[in-house]
């Protein structure tokens, strides 16, 4: 589960607001009770819509973005902030004679029970154990040779860093770590814009910006997930 603690304060607020609804509706009626029911039913059904995206719908958008990807089957491909594996093994099972790094600071606060261990568990559950590499690194600083994969994908991982020069170093080392005619795709929740602008300063072709619909709009649409993508020239 993505930042497991959005949907359980968004939880709690729900019932809270419920719980106080219930209050009102007793003491005073319906007119007094009437906002705090509808805000409680509206934050519960994004919680609701949280939990569908964290556990569902981004798996289905990561398998779209993937085929988009045209992968032929024995590229080396790399995930930034792979966590527990949900688009590294998807795209693993796309590479029969290729292999996928994934690289990781395995924080718990950005995913709930991310550690290398669970990741390889989930790897050997899904038979591509032998198709993942799994590191500890800043993708800040990735300890890998300049162009040295296929395909650079990130889910939900860069907007992670706090600061706009981090991010930029991020977006800076996937692109040198990228062959020429490789292809970068990054889902993320914020600073789609400066990704965007990163890439296009790097010399980046093919820059596309578009929104992930609605199976990743996490709680509702006030938090929707873009796409960036681009190729690196040959």
């Amino acid at each position: 589960m993505d930042a497991p603690y959005i949907p359980a304060v968004y939880g709690a607020v729900g019932i809270g607001l419920l719980a106080c609804g219930v209050v009102l509706l007793t003491a005073y009626g319906l007119a007094s009770a009437l906002g705090a029911l509808l805000s409680g039913i509206l934050v519960l059904v994004s919680a609701g819509l949280y939990l569908y995206v964290t556990r569902r719908g981004k798996f289905v958008v990561w398998e779209n973005l993937l085929d988009g990807l045209a992968l032929r089957g024995d590229e080396h491909v790399l995930d930034l902030g792979c966590g527990r594996g949900a688009v590294l093994l998807a795209a693993a099972r796309r590479l029969p004679e290729g292999r996928v790094h994934g690289v990781d600071l395995w924080r718990s606060q950005d995913q709930s029970g991310n550690d290398p261990a669970v990741t390889r568990r989930n790897a050997q559950a899904e038979g591509v154990a032998d198709r993942i590499e799994l590191h500890t690194a800043d993708m800040t600083r990735l300890p890998f040779e300049d162009g040295q994969f296929e395909a650079v994908i990130s889910s939900l991982a860069i907007h992670n860093i706090s600061d706009a020069a981090g991010r930029t170093a991020a977006i800076e080392e996937a692109v040198r770590v990228l062959r020429p005619g490789g292809r970068l795709v990054v889902a993320d929740i914020r600073n789609a814009r400066q990704y965007g602008a990163d890439l296009q300063r790097l010399g980046m072709r093919d820059i596309t910006r578009r929104g992930a619909g609605a199976r990743m709009w996490w709680s509702g649409p006030w938090m929707p997930t873009t796409v960036v993508s681009a190729t690196k020239p040959s």
